[in-house]
């Protein structure tokens, strides 16, 4: 066996070559289950090390990160400085390593890379302190994968703050949902927000009445409606059922088809940012363009956007049949609409809703400029 003084030679020799069989060598010593180190010769052999992972070139870090990732009585220190490495060195530490503690890995969360965060979330072993500190990172692929680590504990209170913000992040809900350990009152918080799917779900795994969360935004709805203040309820629900994230498509045309008319422009108004009365010159102004564009920059589908247009045709006075011609008209107008520049309109329609105008930026050459609606001429 090499002696250590023959190691202390071969540091000396800056070669590639002789770098290399330093870290082989003191590799060697650690995991040689019949070498005995003394106190002195294995604090020799930590310094050896912690000054190699700075000399040697990334591939002979990378062969000793692999190596000592698994070994339970690696220097925490040495396993530390590895951590903090380009991640190619420090991803099998920063996975496997039990020799890591909760501060080393919070300052690696604090201090190294995106990378680095992202290894950290999935590692097997994850505390709710670690778990914490990724969230506050505010990272979306970050808290994704530690939402998707089953392993990772993660405290109520970050739980809620979760939930909370899966209104706003998509990319929360599924992950979220799939969790053992969530809360059930946590899911049925998240129940009026998540999609059609989600809710399913939902309904799966935690014993909730689907009849009773179906029927809760429907009968909030009649009490509101049922009202001598019709205009206002309806406005005042749909704040509610916004910050609640309830407003979508479905519902939309579940007030058409309703009836509620109020309640529909309240709603759509709500989602698309805009007065409640420009949703109601949209519904009574020819052809329609204007609510097409509303609907592409609500990122509305085009099956949901046709019974919008069918149904709100039939809440104006008059004529309540759309000829088919029509309607393939402002379809043919929907999907030639680009959702960013149908939400440029939107924007100068929040500053003028007079600037009907507008609809020329977005209307393709083929199909007839709109007539204007402003002040009741046309």
């Amino acid at each position: 066996m090499i002696q250590v003084n023959e190691l202390l030679a071969l540091t000396h020799n800056k070669s590639a070559s002789a770098r290399s069989r330093v870290a082989e060598v003191v590799s060697d010593l650690f995991f040689d289950g019949h070498a005995v180190l003394s106190d002195r010769e294995r604090s020799l052999m930590v310094d050896i090390l912690r000054h190699l992972v700075h000399d040697v070139e990334i591939s002979i870090r990378k062969k000793l990160a692999e190596r000592l990732a698994d070994e339970p009585t690696t220097p925490r220190e040495l396993i530390t400085t590895l951590a903090n490495d380009e991640i190619d060195v420090a991803r099998p530490v920063l996975e496997r390593s039990d020799v890591l503690q909760d501060e080393e890995l919070i300052e690696v969360i604090h201090h190294r890379t995106l990378e680095h965060q992202l290894v950290i979330a999935m590692r097997k072993t994850v505390s709710e302190t670690v778990s914490a500190a990724l969230v506050d990172t505010g990272n979306v692929d970050v808290i994704e994968k530690l939402l998707e680590n089953r392993d990772a504990r993660i405290s109520r209170a970050t739980m809620e703050y979760l939930v909370e913000e899966s209104k706003r992040t998509d990319r929360y809900q599924n992950p979220l949902l799939s969790r053992p350990d969530l809360p059930g009152e946590l899911a049925t918080r998240m129940y009026w927000w998540v999609s059609a799917a989600l809710r399913a779900h939902i309904l799966e795994r935690f014993p909730l009445d689907e009849t009773a969360l179906d029927e809760a935004i429907t009968r909030t709805v009649e009490t509101a409606i049922d009202s001598d203040s019709h205009t206002r309820k309806a406005s005042e629900l749909a704040r509610r059922l916004k910050a609640a994230k309830a407003i979508d498509s479905k519902l939309l045309v579940k007030s058409l088809r309703k009836g509620e008319v109020a309640l529909f422009e309240a709603l759509f108004a709500e989602i698309v940012d805009i007065p409640a009365d420009l949703v109601r010159r949209f519904i009574f102004e020819p052809g329609g363009e204007s609510l097409a564009i509303a609907c592409r920059a609500a990122e509305i589908d085009k099956g949901d956007f046709a019974s919008i247009f069918l149904l709100s045709r039939s809440a104006r006075p008059g004529e309540k049949l759309v000829d088919p011609s029509e309607l393939s008209r402002v379809i043919a107008f929907y999907d030639r609409v680009r959702p960013d520049a149908a939400k440029v309109v939107v924007r100068r329609w929040r500053l003028n809703p007079a600037y009907v105008e507008a609809i020329q930026k977005v209307a393709p050459a083929d199909v007839p400029p709109q007539k204007s609606t402003v002040n009741g001429k046309r």
